[in-house]
C-alpha cells in the first residue's frame, strides 16, 4: 500500500457514497469487477486496456474500503488530508517549508502518524509482518503388522522421511553468511493479492519469497533457495489393540516439525495385517475352522480347540452336529476400544478321509447297510413328477 492513496477517492471509484454500507460496497465492487475483468475483455485494444486499468482501480479501492479496519484508517487519513494538514506543510511549521507525507510515514520507528497509519499507507518501504508460527505438515506411512499384534497391540519402529527446513540455511533459503533484503514482489508482506476469476480476489503466498518476506541475492546451494530439505528419523509408534486391516491410525504430534515455534504435524499410519495360519477375523470376533471326524459329529464329543494367545478351551459337540455349525466361545476375540472383548466363532468342518483301511471300510459299509432304508435325497424328487 502507498501513501498516495490518501489522495484517492475510493468511494468515487466504486460509485458509492462515503456512508455506504458494507453490503452496498460489496455489490458495487462485484458489478464493476465483473464488467471490467480481463477475462471478460480480452485483447489489447484501447478499450480493453482501459477496462483492465479500471479493474485494477476497483480491486485496489475494494481492498481498502471493503475491509472495516482499513476503511476506518482510510477515512481518518482522508479527513486529515482533506483539511489541508499535509499539503503545503506541517501545521505549525516555520517558513512554509513543504512536508513529504512519505517521509512522515516512512519514519515508523519514531511512532506518531507512521505507526497510526503505517499498515494502510506504507511509505518508501513496506512494513514487514511478523512471521507467525506455522504448524508442521502431516506425514503418512504404511505399516504391516502380524495378526496377533493387531489383536493385542504392539509398539513398532517407523522410519520416516519428511519435508523439513534445510539444515544448511535453517530454512531461510539464502546462502549461509549472506544477508537478506525485503522481497520487492510483496514488499515484505509475504502474500500478494491475486484474481481467482469473476469478481473475486484472494491472498496467496508470494511466489518470489515463498511467504518468508525476505529474499537473498545468493540462494542456498543445498536447497537452491527453497529453504526446504528432507529429514529422516525413526520413531516408536504404539499401535492399539484391536486394530483392523485398512484402518488409519492418527498419532498426534508425530509428523513434520513446525516452523517459528509452531506445533508439529500429525502422523497417519495405514495398517496392513498379515494373515494368520489358523484364525480369521469378522469384526471384533475371531473365526476358526475346527475339523471333526464323522463319529464325533454323529455321536457327540468334547474336543479341545486353540485360542489366540491363550490356553485351549473345551468345545462340547452334541450328537448329530451338522457340518458348518458355528459355536461361540465368549470373550476370546479381539479387544474393543471400550475395553470389552469380542468372541471366538468356531465352525465345525466334518472331515472325510481320503483313504480308508480295511477295518474302517468294513465299519462304513456296515453303517451304509444299516441306513439303506433312509435315503437322504428322496425329498429332491417329490416335486419333479
Amino acid at each position: 500500500m502507498r501513501a498516495d492513496w490518501a489522495g484517492k477517492d475510493f468511494y468515487d471509484v466504486l460509485g458509492v457514497k462515503k456512508d455506504a454500507t458494507a453490503e452496498q460496497i460489496k455489490k458495487a465492487y462485484r458489478r464493476l469487477a465483473r464488467a471490467n475483468h480481463p477475462d471478460s475483455n480480452p485483447g489489447d485494444s484501447a478499450e480493453s486496456r482501459a477496462k483492465h486499468d479500471k479493474f485494477k482501480a476497483v480491486a485496489e479501492a475494494y481492498d481498502v474500503v471493503g475491509d472495516p479496519e482499513k476503511r476506518k484508517k482510510y477515512d481518518e487519513m482522508r479527513e486529515l488530508y482533506g483539511s489541508g494538514g499535509f499539503r503545503g506543510g506541517f501545521p505549525g511549521g516555520s517558513g512554509g517549508a513543504g512536508f513529504d507525507l512519505n517521509d512522515l510515514l516512512r519514519d515508523r520507528a519514531g511512532g506518531g502518524f507512521g505507526d497510526m497509519f503505517g499498515d494502510l499507507f506504507g511509505g518508501g518501504r513496506p512494513r514487514q509482518q511478523p512471521r507467525r508460527p506455522q504448524r508442521g505438515a502431516d506425514v503418512e506411512t504404511t505399516a504391516t503388522i502380524g495378526f496377533t499384534d493387531a489383536i493385542e497391540g504392539v509398539t513398532i519402529p517407523l522410519r520416516l522421511t519428511s519435508d523439513a527446513p534445510c539444515p544448511d540455511c535453517q530454512g531461510t533459503g539464502g546462502k549461509p553468511g549472506t544477508k537478506p533484503h525485503i522481497c520487492p514482489e510483496c514488499e515484505g508482506a509475504g502474500v500478494i493479492v491475486a484474481s481467482v476469476g469473476g469478481a473475486f480476489t484472494m491472498n496467496e503466498t508470494c511466489p518470489a519469497c515463498g511467504g518468508r518476506q525476505l529474499v537473498y541475492d545468493d540462494p542456498c546451494p543445498t536447497c537452491q533457495g527453497s529453504g526446504r530439505g528432507m529429514s529422516a528419523r525413526t520413531i516408536q509408534a504404539r499401535i492399539p489393540a484391536g486394530v483392523r486391516e485398512g484402518q488409519r491410525i492418527r498419532l498426534r504430534g508425530k509428523g513434520a516439525a513446525g516452523e517459528h515455534g509452531g506445533p508439529a504435524g500429525d502422523l497417519f499410519v495405514n495398517i496392513k495385517v498379515s494373515p494368520h495360519r489358523l484364525f480369521g477375523r469378522k469384526g471384533d470376533n475371531l473365526t476358526l475352522d475346527v475339523p471333526v471326524s464323522f463319529d464325533e459329529a454323529a455321536l457327540g464329543a468334547e474336543i479341545k480347540i486353540p485360542t489366540l494367545g491363550g490356553a485351549p478351551v473345551t468345545l462340547k459337540l452334541p450328537p448329530g452336529t451338522p457340518n458348518g455349525r458355528t459355536f461361540r466361545v465368549r470373550g476370546k476375540g479381539a479387544k474393543r476400544a471400550d475395553g470389552t472383548t469380542g468372541d471366538l466363532l468356531a465352525t465345525v468342518r466334518v472331515h472325510v478321509p481320503a483313504v480308508l483301511d480295511a477295518t474302517a471300510r468294513e465299519a462304513v459299509e456296515a453303517y451304509r447297510a444299516a441306513t439303506a432304508g433312509k435315503p437322504l435325497r428322496a425329498n429332491l424328487f417329490e416335486d419333479s413328477a
